[in-house]
């Protein structure tokens, strides 16, 4: 079973706004992640909230998906990522997507392209490229978990990443939402229909 986690814990100070909430094409860049997992046949999927959890909530259904709230999210993204895999901890998975909320234009297909690289591979991290430029989402073993949980808080999830990456497979793809990360409203102006 491969699961997705969703991050969407920080305070988006750079978009001004949070950005889980930001539209793309007619849904939110959080319900848009959530979609495109699920068309992928990814399940479970967590989604960790933290800064406005209760507004985002509110403004987005989320019921086919668990929600965990962290309410460390001022510590920084691995507090989050770490959050999501307590969360998963008496799971049965094999791997995780690891989704970033602000990269909505990922298409379910590039997930798919992965989840099969994984399949064929058994390897411990799994990274999409477009144009051969590094992208997102990113599959990671279950045989990494031990070592995110262990990350402090000043060392993100790359930490233990480029600590295998003689093991990393990349996979290419047609898909230029890979490398769409929509940090600021130049960016969100920037990213098309």
């Amino acid at each position: 079973m491969i699961a997705g986690l969703i991050l969407a814990a920080g305070e988006s100070s750079r978009m001004g706004r949070d950005k889980a909430l930001l539209d793309f094409r007619g849904q939110s860049f959080l319900e848009t992640a959530v979609t495109t997992l699920k068309s992928a046949c990814i399940a479970p999927v967590v989604v960790v909230l933290g800064h406005h959890a209760e507004e985002i909530l509110r403004a987005t259904d989320l019921e086919a998906v668990q929600v965990v709230v962290n309410e460390n999210y001022s510590l920084g993204q691995t507090s989050s990522l770490q959050a999501g895999l307590r969360a998963m901890a008496d799971l049965e998975i094999e791997a995780l997507i690891l989704w970033l909320v602000d990269h909505p234009a990922v298409q379910s297909e590039t997930v798919m392209k992965l989840i099969a690289e994984f399949q064929n591979s058994r390897v411990p991290v799994i990274i999409p490229r477009y144009q051969r430029e590094r992208g997102h989402p990113v599959l990671i073993s279950r045989a990494l978990f031990t070592e995110l949980l262990e990350l402090t808080p000043g060392d993100g999830a790359n930490t233990v990443i480029r600590k295998h990456r003689d093991k990393t497979h990349w996979v290419e793809v047609d898909d230029p939402g890979v490398r769409k990360d929509i940090d600021d409203p130049e960016s969100y102006r920037n990213l098309g229909p």
